[in-house]
């Protein structure tokens, strides 16, 4: 039996917001139905990725992820750094600062890390 994933849910206040950071940290294209679902989904070059739904929530996250993305730059340093301008910020879950990745933070607070070059 072959099985792939198809989505990646994220719980958002507000998901077209939250769907337009994702869209710019990854390049990815934003579209949207009818019926109010918001997602982001990779370019041809990744076709093989999964496209990541943002569903609307009435609260506030609370407490670490349970999933998280670990992302794989070129330049840790440069990608921090733009992403912080995306909105990103960094996030404190207990590093002890030995890391060689970097706990970040989407503007409603999803952590994710940006790990060390490749």
């Amino acid at each position: 039996m072959a099985l792939r994933i198809e989505t990646v849910t994220v719980d958002a206040l507000d998901p077209t917001s939250l769907a337009g950071f994702w869209s710019a940290a990854f390049g990815w294209e934003q579209g949207s139905d009818e019926d109010g679902d918001v997602w982001v989904e990779p370019g041809p070059e990744q076709a093989s990725a999964p496209l990541i739904l943002f569903v609307a929530v009435g609260e506030h996250k609370a407490g670490k992820n349970r999933i998280h993305f670990d992302l794989a730059p070129d330049d840790q340093d440069a990608e921090v750094e733009r992403l912080e301008g995306l909105g990103a910020t960094r996030a404190s879950i207990g590093q002890t600062g030995e890391e060689d990745w970097v706990v970040m933070a989407d503007p409603e607070g999803n952590e994710f890390c940006v790990l060390s070059n490749r």
